[in-house]
């Protein structure tokens, strides 16, 4: 086993070195059951032994092998509360349990998560369970302790694991815990747990109330409650861990009224509203799932502002690869394309009707949107041509059609098309020229922004790109110059979506990022705003207006800047 030099270790707590040996055994042998198990009566230590190991693996500089990547406290815990720390930890857009596992198995990094105290949760079963099916997967380690003699510990042992009982007599180092304990009196008044600090009282049905309350509290409450509390508990229960970070009341309204369906009280959207009179955000319009009125559009994968015969609405994709048009003021659905286009992961639209959809094979689909986009009467004879638009789109096909990587990232303009492909390059194809391409990313470009500039009274223009990556980085690149040398932004999380436009006050650039966090950048004066709908955002969008369209696979929410 590699021995961490950079930052060494203290010793463990009253003569527990065979226990803590065992342990650095375990996280170190690739054979090892996914799941460790640490158990014993109360008062035998166990605390005192994870959390020796979670404080030094949790360090800057600790070698992969005893890396701790992440640590719930599971006292007084759910289910649902232990998958959102998680996910805050882990940069997870986590909502539930089963949005943590699904985030965990397609990311094939090792992973070591220790959970106290799983004895004195709120829901000690369904964290068993929630135990047990991330130790099922092969690249995580889960290290659990759980006092011994209860149905927790039996049924967490009952299959393969690594179990260690610190009442046994082989995990202690009797001469070395004499010594520690003569230099380490005992406080008689720590030798019992303490009771925990009484809680300010809330009320679960008025929304000032929670978010000015603790909030893993009221998550905790409103999980306990069989009640709908007048539309606050859904709305709550959906927002994720965006409501439990730390952050102002105001801010967290924000949020929940995000997060609220038209069939709540009549009266809590003026009441959120008010609460949240002093966030980043105004919320514009929002449909969430199960909303009727008008319907909610289905999860959103993917996100384009329309122009020309499309201005005023937004072209979204679905799940399923439905491309629905639907109006930027209201949401309501004003039409689709006629074709679905199964596994779709981003749209492109022309100017003229005409919107590419680019599926997860890298194949480009190319449909009208508006009749009106075809050439009718003495036009079509006059030049029964293909039109500029098909050309383009034929330029792109030839291109593509020699390319080995496939393209992973489109977006479109009146003249050109852009692509991002797995390689990390991005190419940029017009009709009558050659194309230009830029490595700008280490592995898979994951989305692709544009904006044309002005540079002239005489209309010259020029575009400018910006780039997002499974790498965490967004890069800008102007095609007809060299790429900047360093990214704009960088996250230890891939990027899932940009957008750009080009506002009165200057360039405004949006970030989607894969642990559910939303970047709003005014890049002339370094302004920052922020927003988690508490999903992942899928995508994001600006309209003419210059607010922010998210979609989520539960919302789809404006917003206006303040």
């Amino acid at each position: 086993m590699t021995a961490d030099t950079a930052t060494p270790w203290s010793r463990p707590a009253s003569g527990r070195e065979p226990a803590a040996a065992a342990l650095l055994s375990w996280l170190g042998d690739p054979r090892a059951p996914g799941l460790a198990v640490v158990t014993g009566a109360e008062g035998s230590g166990k605390s005192r032994l994870l959390a020796w190991l979670i404080g030094h693996g949790t360090r800057p500089g600790t070698v992969d092998e005893r890396r701790v990547h992440g640590f719930v406290p599971l006292p007084g815990q759910t289910a649902t509360t232990a998958a959102w720390m998680l996910g805050q930890q882990l940069s997870i857009a986590a909502r539930s349990p089963g949005d943590l596992l699904a985030a965990l198995a397609a990311d094939r990094r090792r992973t070591v998560i220790a959970l106290p105290e799983l004895h004195r949760a709120e829901q000690p079963g369904a964290l068993v369970e929630l135990a047990l099916d991330l130790a099922a997967l092969e690249h995580v380690r889960v290290l659990v302790e759980v006092r011994s003699g209860t149905r927790w510990e039996r049924e967490l042992t009952a299959g393969l694991c690594a179990r260690m009982d610190l009442d046994e007599s082989q995990w202690t180092d009797e001469a070395r815990r004499a010594s520690w304990e003569a230099a380490h009196p005992v406080d008689p008044t720590g030798l019992t747990e303490q009771e925990p600090e009484p809680e300010e009282p809330f009320d679960l049905d008025d929304p000032a109330s929670v978010c000015a309350a603790d909030p893993w509290s009221v998550t905790v409450a409103y999980e306990r409650s069989e009640e709908s509390h007048g539309g606050l508990r859904a709305a709550w229960l959906r927002s994720g861990a965006a409501l439990t970070r730390e952050q102002p009341a105001a801010e967290r309204a924000l949020v929940l009224l995000a997060a609220l369906g038209d069939a709540a009280d009549p009266r809590l959207p003026a009441a959120l509203d008010s609460a949240a009179r002093h966030a980043s955000w105004t919320v514009v319009r929002h449909r969430v799932r199960g909303d009727v009125s008008p319907p909610w559009p289905g999860p959103v994968r993917s996100l384009t502002a329309g122009t020309g015969p499309l201005a005023g609405q937004l072209v979204v994709a679905d799940h399923q690869g439905t491309v629905r048009l639907l109006d930027a003021d209201s949401a309501g659905s004003v039409g689709r394309l006629p074709h679905p286009v199964p596994g779709a992961r981003t749209t492109a639209e022309y100017g003229d009707g005409t919107v590419s959809v680019l599926d997860e094979h890298g194949l480009l689909h190319t449909q009208r949107a508006v009749e009106s986009a075809r050439r009718k009467g003495l036009a079509a004879l006059i030049d029964d041509g293909p039109s500029a638009q098909e050309q383009l789109l034929e330029a792109v096909e030839r291109y593509t059609g020699h390319r080995r990587e496939p393209v992973t990232a489109l977006t479109g303009f009146a003249d050109r098309v852009v692509l991002g492909d797995a390689a990390g390059t991005v190419h940029v194809v017009a009709v009558g020229a050659e194309p230009r391409t830029a490595a700008l990313h280490r592995g898979r470009v994951t989305a692709v922004a544009g904006t044309a500039l002005s540079v002239s009274a005489e209309g010259d223009a020029f575009v400018l790109l910006y780039t997002g990556g499974a790498d965490g980085t967004v890069r800008a690149w102007a095609p007809h110059t060299d790429p900047m040398p360093e990214p704009v932004a960088a996250r230890d999380c891939a990027v899932d979506a940009v957008a750009v436009t080009a506002a009165d006050t200057g360039l405004v650039l949006a970030i989607a990022w894969s642990d559910g966090l939303v970047e709003h950048r005014a890049l002339d004066d370094d302004r920052l705003r922020t927003f988690r709908p508490g999903g992942r955002a899928h995508a994001i969008a600006f309209t003419a207006e210059g607010d922010l369209v998210v979609g989520t696979d539960d919302a789809l929410v404006r917003l206006r800047a303040r």
